[in-house]
């Protein structure tokens, strides 16, 4: 039986008396004098290890002809999908091994959206810890199905248990970042999503050269590939998590003062929204559709880019006068190689274009940031038919670079837009529901981009024009993109917690004003040491710089 105390206290029994334990939020309540540019860095050794869900087309090839090795062996017509997911006499085809690739952002979506309420009053150092469990030990359980050829095992190991993981690692910075940054907003969630859209560029060619090492006459080496970058991202993802730090309830940087209510931009609220209520408000929906929009034009011209390039320019690309199909086996092999330049070259705009259009944002304020992506998007679209009819291989790179610095600058922006409209107190939950977006626009987008291709083909068209009627679908959606963005508006004072219902939001998220309430099991190192900062920001500098050293290489190969 529980004794309640005088003064109000809550009974003895009352969790909330006990010692928190290590993955407690209240243990990550960080001293005064803690140094905030510790906290980026813990988000990227997360962001980094997740971000190769988008490298993952690095393993199909190897994986096709896992058991053939030289050549695939091809099972028969009887062999349906749902029997490939058990057969173990023949090899899988790279269209049953592209499953999860969807699966991989479908659960990304979802996970984040169930379980974004929960990471909030959890803290992003359990959610990280649950995260690297998830997507490491779904690596595990990958490796065991390559090793029994059961393609089950791979969808439910690195598709729904490691897609779990992708959406925890994903959004568990998101709040802290911007409690961290109020005055910098964009550009602290930049920081972060940059790294999830750079994941691939470490984890690709690393993976690479360890199938390489790997490789034997009678395996191909994915297995113990999948092994041993298991154990590698979960010694970073755990040292991310184990990193993260929390501001105290009320904490500002020093020297900050924030903007008077009646003098702030309108479209930065100085309240907060409950998570519960985001689904019945107009302006998430019309998010919600702005994200959709400006995702499923770009994820389908990343899909296409690369096969897009080869087909529209052909033998130009290697100064040679014959369109795509009258080249031969060699003179293919030629193209495919500068396309994989072009596909790094994107890869390089899409991380960039998270930090910059972000950073930028802070300036430009968000609805007029996304204004830019769907005005210059659509132009940048509408102008691909145009460069493509004239030759012009400088225009039509130099559109589709632009197109991905936006894509990826529409995810690292609207967390920062979610936190002006809807407060901070549950951004990280809003942005996970938000993200449901995500997993309706990878299916959208390459469905349009793919059956429109197929469907010209059917009608006779060359291949070099046959992408042409997509280009203009895509400014279609970036129009109704654009449409939503202009009809958002301040919130409804109806939509935001009252001070009572939010003082009881705080206290089931552990706020605390000072870290000193929770007793002797707080961190208390102020972590304010340059040094200790250097070495933090090298731990995930110095991979991130080896990747983009390695994706230059692969873009000399197109400038040639």
């Amino acid at each position: 039986m529980s004794t309640v105390l005088a003064g109000g206290a809550r009974p003895l029994g009352d969790s909330s008396e006990q010692a928190p334990g290590f993955l407690a939020k209240e243990r990550i309540i960080a001293a005064p004098g803690f140094n905030r540019w510790l906290v980026p860095p813990a988000a990227l050794a997360i962001h980094l290890c997740i971000g190769m869900a988008y490298g993952f087309s690095v393993f199909w090839l190897p994986l096709s002809k896992a058991l053939g090795i030289k050549e695939a062996i091809k099972c028969g017509p009887e062999i349906g999908f749902l029997q490939e997911l058990f057969v173990s006499s023949c090899d899988w085809k790279i269209s049953t091994l592209g499953w999860m690739y969807t699966l991989f952002f479908v659960l990304l979506g979802s996970s984040a959206a169930i379980w974004g309420g929960w990471l909030e009053r959890a803290g992003p150092r359990k959610a990280g810890v649950v995260s690297a469990l998830c997507w490491c030990g779904g690596m595990l359980i990958s490796a065991l199905g390559v090793h029994l050829h059961q393609f089950w095992m791979m969808l439910l190991g690195s598709g729904v248990i490691g897609g779990v993981g992708l959406g925890l690692g994903y959004i568990s910075p998101v709040s802290t970042l911007i409690k961290w940054f109020p005055d910098r907003r964009g550009m602290a969630t930049g920081m972060a999503i940059m790294g999830f859209g750079g994941g691939a560029m470490i984890g690709s060619p690393l993976a690479a050269e360890l199938m390489k090492q790997f490789a034997t006459p009678t395996d191909v080496g994915v297995m113990q590939t999948f092994v041993v970058m298991a154990l590698i991202y979960f010694v970073f993802m755990m040292g991310g998590a184990l990193a993260y730090r929390v501001p105290a309830s009320g904490w500002k940087p020093e020297g900050w003062t924030p903007p008077a209510a009646q003098t702030s931009n309108a479209m930065i609220t100085q309240r907060h929204v409950h998570v519960k209520k985001v689904w019945g408000i107009p302006q998430f929906w019309l998010i919600w559709m702005v994200l959709c929009m400006n995702v499923s034009a770009g994820i389908g011209v990343i899909g296409m880019a690369s096969p897009m390039l080869q087909e529209v320019f052909g033998g130009s690309l290697i100064g040679v006068a014959k369109k795509f199909g009258e080249l031969d086996k060699a003179q293919l092999t030629a193209i495919a190689g500068v396309a994989a330049g072009f596909a790094a070259l994107i890869s390089l705009f899409n991380i960039g274009g998270r930090f910059f259009w972000a950073s930028l944002s802070d300036k430009l304020g968000r609805k007029l940031t996304y204004v830019v992506f769907f005005v210059l998007g659509g132009l940048m679209y509408a102008s691909i038919p145009g460069s493509a009819m004239a030759g012009s291989k400088l225009l039509f790179v130099g559109a589709v670079c632009i197109i991905l610095s936006m894509y990826g600058g529409g995810f690292a922006t609207v967390p920062a837009y979610l936190a002006d409209l809807f407060g901070t107190q549950m951004v990280g939950a809003i942005h996970g529901r938000l993200l449901t977006a995500w997993a309706t626009a990878g299916i959208l987008g390459p469905v349009v981009v793919n059956y429109m291709r197929d469907y010209q083909l059917g009608l006779g068209l060359p291949r070099e024009q046959v992408y042409n009627q997509t280009m203009y679908i895509l400014v279609g959606m970036l129009v109704i993109g654009l449409i939503c963005n202009l009809l958002v508006r301040p919130l409804d004072a109806k939509h935001f917690m009252s001070d009572a219902e939010l003082a009881e939001e705080k206290r089931l998220a552990h706020d605390r004003a000072v870290a000193t309430e929770v007793g002797q099991g707080t961190m208390t190192y102020h972590g304010s040491s340059p040094l200790l900062v250097v070495l933090a920001w090298a731990a995930v500098g110095i991979p991130l710089a080896w990747g983009i050293y390695r994706t230059a290489l692969s873009v000399a190969k197109f400038f040639n």
